[in-house]
Parts: C-alpha cells; structure tokens; sequence
C-alpha cells in the first residue's frame, strides 16, 4: 500500500506530467517538457548530468548522496517527508574546486522551487530547509510549504575563516563561479534533477537571498532572466567590489593610531546617537526611523551626551564615556562615500557612506545574536598587519581580497594598498569590479518576463550600507521610469535592522508569501508589516516603500505598527 506522502508525490507528479503533455500538444516548450518516468530517491544516488545540461562551461555534474528524510517536528516548525540530494559539479579547470550543492526534494510537492542564496565569500551550502533571510517565525519554511528547495556553497570550500576566507580567488575559475557563474550552474543541474525526480518542471521558481546573496538575487535577475518568476534582494552587496574598495578606506582609517573604538565606547556613541535622533520619528521609541535627518543632525564632534560632550576634552582619549578625535574621524570616514579619480572598469565612481549613528557597530554583550553582531560589524580587534582573524568583518574582507583577489600574494601588506590611488594595481582592480559588481539596472527582459522584484535593507546596516540600495533603486527608476520600476519592483528600509541580524530590531517578514501573491496573483503588495524577534520581540512596525519612513501618529500603543504611517518628512 502506497503511504499518504507518496502518493501526494504521485499525484503531484501526474499533475506536471498532464501539463507538460497539454503544452507539448499545444506547440509549446518543445523537448524541454518531453518528461519520462519519475525515479525514486534512491535511484537519484550516483545520477550523472552532462555537461550540455549546464548553460554554462563545466566538466559536468554528479550526485554524490541521496536519501529519503522522514517527518519531524510539529507546528509551523514541522517538515514533511523529502528527498535530501546533493552533488557536485566539476569544473573545467581541473585545478579549480568543483561547486558543491544541495536539492531538497520534497514528497508532497508545491510545483514550485527556490534556491538560496550565499554570504560573505560563500564557501558553505547554505541551509536549504531553512528560511529566507529575515523570514517570519511564525510560519512553515519553503520546504516545509512543499518547495523544491537548492543552493551551493558557489564554487569552492571554505577555510578556517568561513564566509571571509577569499583564498579561492587565486582561481580564474573559481572567481568567475563566485562573482555569478556558480548560479547559473546550480540552478541548471538543480532543475535536471527535479525533472527526473517529478517527472516534471516547477511551474514558478524564486530565488532568495541576502548580503552577497542578496547581489546574487538581482545578479540572477540581471543574467538569466528567463529563468527566474521572482526573487528577494536584502541588503543586497550589488556593488561587490566597489564595496571592497569602500571597505578598504576604512579599514586604513580604523587602523591608525589611537582610531579604533572599544565597545564600550561604541556603546557611548550610540547613546549619544540616540539621545540626538530617536524623537525625530515622532517618539522616543528606541529606534531611529527617520535616519536621513539623523544623518544631517548628528555629528560627533559636537554632540552631548548626558550634558557633557562627547568628544574628549582637547581630542586626546580619556575613557570609554567620550570619543577622541582620532576615533571621530575614523568614523566619519565610516559614514562618507569612497569617490574614485576616474570611473572603475564597471563605471562606478563612488561607494556610499554608512549610516552610522545609532548603528549597532558590535555593543557590549555576551548573548549568541550580540556575538554576531559584533563579528559583522566592528569585531574585538583593530586591524592591522598581520590581520588580526577578530578585527572587524569588513577589514578582514578586505585583506583577503587584497591577497588573494588582486595581488594574488598572500604575503602582501593589504594596509599598503590605497584604495583611491591603486598604482599598478588598478587595472587589476577594474578587471574585478567588470566581474563583481552587479550594476546593470535596465532589467526590462526580467520585467517582461512578468519577473517581480522584493528589495529590504536595514537603516543601521554596518557591512552593506543602505544608501547602495538606495543608489541603486533610484538608478532603476533613472533607467526604466518610475511607473516601470513600479510595475515590478519594491524596496523597503527597516528601522534599527543591522547586516542579517539585530539585538535593537530584528526583523520578521514574509517576503515569499508577498512575492508570491505578487507573481502568481498579481496582487502588489500592500500594508506590508515587519516584526521584531529580539529587541522587543512581537513590536511592530510598516514596511514603508523608500524614501518613506515609519512616523508614529502621535497615540496608540508605540510598539504597533498601526500606531505608525509612513512618511517622507
């Protein structure tokens, strides 16, 4: 007797293969939707897929392990049956690293699949049967909604240093997979293996990721358009190495004498940011939603704190309650754009400042979240030569890519490189950003395709600064017209969100079931909410389309949204 999941696969199956059978009479997809006989898990074990499967360049791709995963868990925190998959992919080069995968495949199938995208270098496959960045605690996760679920770790392995070990870039190949090509790989050998499991196509497919996964997101809507309904870019990394360059200009101003900021004296500039900016959104209410007024307010050099001023007396460092003049201009170094002496080789001129002020840059806090918090922003050390592995994320990004993407020199001084006048380095650099930078905004082939596009970016991002999404909306209503961008795309800042996590507000959204609403109903979103799962967790607040913001209405209870409109002063 068949069991209830597999015939839930079954009859999922014989749906995909009556429609691939109803357009294939009607002229439609030709061989493409020419499907066979649906294998069993098992039987995917040791599957090969050619090399003409792939769009792209490889030496082909194998299954190195696929097993049936039972049941488990309960709630929304239950996962049915599925079919755990995962291969790797050779490459051309035989001295490159092949690109390694996983497919989760679940029984009772929604004829639809997701991939996830990376973090950081990558260099890890990303958890496939978990959620999308800042996805909502209180419903399934895509596989467990019934999503054919894939990603890789794009094209190498990492090291020691997880997501900022950069060594594979000494690699043409393995650079090319990280800077695109490893998603378009993935994707082609994902779907060859949920063709031969289904015996059928996904019907819609999304794709969803944040920081170098939120790049990878609008990289795939920019590159292969035809291949994707959909996809979630949060603090999307789109200006890759440009963002490099920005990281280098301030990892050189943090390492100078007496530059670098404890956290206790992060601490001190947040509260005084704080005690500056949190009324500006109407309340004090702890977070800074109108941060583009903070921005024009606040500066460190003049600003009180407690009645007394937080630069030190005379410049020179006396404690952690005040900020030296050494440690302000190194933060405004972190909150200025990096501008170029001439375009790089991908066009780019500048890379914005960060939103500094009332940006969690790594408090004090020994709780798991603050731990990371602090790893992504300003770390435990001051960079340095050699860099310390506890200097902040972006300094230690930055050495790497140094090393090993552009000198290829592991022994090199990566504080010696200025990135605004690079030398004979330069054209290196312009070959990089070609490669990385994922700046092309006419995406009218995705648009036409009916491609819909969800952006979110935290306003106290301190690895990804919010203004190049900013930067990047506005060029894509500059390219295509607002009404066009309107059509297809929306982007949202939330307040007090951090780089993927945050103690002061982290947010909860759910993201897919607005991209589907949008792609499969037409339905645009509206009245989107985001809620708070550590702060004050179950708070509130609009996801208000840029450049609004979240404004309280002067009564009602402070930690509802409805006690909040969006608005642009």
């Amino acid at each position: 007797m068949m069991d209830q999941g597999k015939f839930l696969r079954t009859s999922n199956v014989l749906g995909s293969a009556l429609l691939g059978m109803m357009l294939l009479s009607s002229g439609c997809g030709g061989g493409e939707l020419q499907f066979g006989t649906p294998v069993s898990c098992s039987q995917l074990n040791g599957m090969a897929i050619s090399a003409q499967a792939i769009g792209l360049p490889t030496s082909g791709a194998v299954v190195t392990d696929a097993h049936t995963v039972p049941p488990a868990g309960s709630g929304v925190a239950a996962t049915g049956e599925y079919c755990q998959v995962k291969g790797e992919i050779n490459p051309v080069d035989p001295t490159a690293p092949k690109i390694k995968f996983q497919l989760d495949l679940p029984t009772a199938w929604n004829r639809k699949a997701l991939m996830f995208g990376g973090g950081g270098y990558n260099g890890t496959v990303p958890d496939v049967s978990g959620n999308v960045p800042a996805g909502p605690q209180d419903k399934a996760k895509p596989l467990a909604r019934g999503y054919a679920t894939f990603a890789s770790d794009s094209g190498h392995q990492a090291n020691q240093m997880g997501s900022r070990d950069g060594t594979f870039g000494q690699n043409d190949e393995a650079l090319r997979n990280f800077a695109g090509d490893a998603l378009k790989k993935t994707r082609d050998a994902a779907l060859y293996l949920i063709r031969q499991y289904y015996a059928g196509a996904p019907q819609k497919s999304y794709f969803a990721g944040g920081s170098t996964g939120g790049r990878e997101a609008l990289a795939v809507a920019q590159r292969w358009p035809q291949d994707w309904d959909g996809v979630i870019a949060l603090y999307p990394a789109w200006a890759a190495a440009s963002l490099d360059l920005q990281f280098g200009r301030i990892t050189r101003a943090f390492a100078m004498p007496g530059a670098y900021l404890n956290p206790a004296k992060r601490k001190t500039l947040y509260d005084a940011a704080m005690a500056s900016c949190d009324a500006l959104d109407g309340v004090k209410d702890g977070l800074i939603s109108n941060i583009q007024a903070c921005n024009g307010l606040f500066d460190p050099a003049s600003a009180m704190l407690n009645g007394l001023p937080l630069r030190c007396a005379g410049g020179a460092d006396s404690g952690d309650s005040c900020l030296s003049d050494a440690q302000i201009a190194a933060l405004k170094t972190y909150g200025t754009a990096i501008s170029f002496s001439r375009p790089l080789g991908s066009g780019e001129t500048q890379y914005p400042g960060f939103n500094v002020w009332g940006a969690d840059l790594g408090l004090p806090g020994d709780s798991a979240a603050q731990k990371t918090v602090r790893l992504l922003a300003m770390g435990d050390s001051q960079p340095a030569q050699p860099m310390p592995s506890d200097a902040p994320y972006w300094a230690t990004f930055w050495d790497q890519w140094v090393k090993y993407f552009i000198t290829r020199n592991p022994a090199f001084d990566s504080l010696s490189l200025d990135p605004q006048n690079a030398g004979p380095w330069q054209a290196r650099i312009d070959q990089l950003t070609l490669m990385q930078d994922i700046n092309k905004t006419d995406l009218s082939a995705f648009q036409a395709k009916g491609g819909k596009i969800l952006m979110a970016h935290g306003m106290s991002d301190a690895l990804v600064s919010t203004r190049s999404s900013e930067d990047y909306f506005r060029r894509l209503q500059s390219a295509m017209g607002r009404a066009a961008v309107d059509s297809f795309v929306r982007y949202y800042e939330i307040p007090g969100y951090g780089h993927s996590l945050s103690t002061v507000f982290n947010a909860a959204w759910d993201s897919l079931t607005a991209l589907e609403n949008w792609v499969e109903q037409g339905s645009a979103p509206v009245s989107q909410v985001v809620a708070d799962t550590a702060g004050i967790p179950g708070r509130s607040r609009p996801l208000c389309e840029f450049p609004a913001w979240p404004r309280y209405n002067g009564a009602g209870d402070v930690n509802l949204a409805a006690s909040f409109s969006c608005a642009t002063q």
